[in-house]
């Protein structure tokens, strides 16, 4: 179970930027994913640290968080982000 992390393509900002919207300022808190995440973050930065490693990530990614999975989001510069529960 690992988290993958790319450069959103104009694809994918056309389609991501239709949907909801969150926000978080800096913090860090606790997490589980009953369902996998697909997000396009417009603003901020993050380490999210689960079981077998942790994932950076930031303004212009593209990120899908899996199923099942627990970890700790550490965002450090505040985050909005468009997301779509699979």
């Amino acid at each position: 179970m690992e988290i993958k992390v790319r450069k959103a393509t104009p694809d994918d900002i056309a389609k991501m930027t239709k949907l909801p919207t969150w926000g978080c300022e800096v913090s860090t808190f606790d997490w589980y994913y009953d369902s996998e995440e697909h997000c396009y973050l417009t603003e901020g930065e993050v380490v999210v640290e689960y079981d077998g490693g942790s994932a950076g990530f930031g303004a212009g990614d593209y990120v899908i968080l899996p199923e099942g999975m627990k970890c700790v989001w550490k965002v450090s510069k505040a985050v909005r982000k468009h997301y779509q529960f699979m």
